[in-house]
């Protein structure tokens, strides 16, 4: 199905709709979460994207920034994305909250590259928050933007952290996450 965009494979009809659901060359869909963005394109189009469709997205320079995610407590399911340009590729910031049960809201914070899954296995991120003598650190592989937020999130592969915990960290309803990325 993808071959007029690059793909190369032959394969019988009956392998075929278990690749074509990984085929790095299937559209890339808007990796915004929460919007309703129905936007698809080559993967060299997305970053054009964000910035043409989705201006209220901050870009930070650098292996080392702070992501702030300020307001919350705001009541709801509520996204915040940022993005973070270094080594040459940009990487997708994503806090987001969620009420997983009735009074029970947890957020979970993800780094994806804009990119395909073979180029996010060379780097590796750090998510860390600080406080008053406390410290908590989530380091893992960024997903590409074919795999999405909702995966990271669906198998916990991401930093999860409750109400109480982001109290414990945040400064005046803003919560400072540390991110780092590096080169495996």
């Amino acid at each position: 199905q993808y071959a007029t965009t690059g793909c190369s494979l032959t394969l019988h009809h009956t392998e075929k709709p278990e690749h074509e659901d990984i085929c790095e060359y299937r559209p890339y869909s808007c990796p915004c979460p929460g919007a309703s963005c129905k936007w698809q394109g080559s993967l060299e189009a997305v970053m054009s994207h964000l910035m043409h469709a989705h201006k209220s997205i901050t870009t930070l320079q650098g292996e080392d920034i702070v992501f702030l995610a300020t307001d919350i407590n705001l009541p709801g399911a509520v996204d915040w994305v940022m993005m973070q340009s270094c080594f040459g590729h940009h990487f997708m910031l994503v806090l987001e909250k969620q009420e997983k049960y009735e009074g029970h809201q947890q957020f979970f914070a993800i780094v994806l590259l804009i990119g395909t899954r073979k180029q996010a296995e060379n780097f590796a991120y750090r998510l860390e928050l600080n406080g008053n003598r406390r410290r908590l650190t989530w380091e893992a592989t960024p997903r590409s933007i074919h795999d999405g937020v909702s995966a990271a999130v669906r198998n916990s592969d991401c930093l999860v952290f409750d109400t109480a915990i982001a109290h414990l960290f945040a400064d005046n309803g803003n919560l400072g996450i540390n991110v780092t990325i590096s080169t495996c």
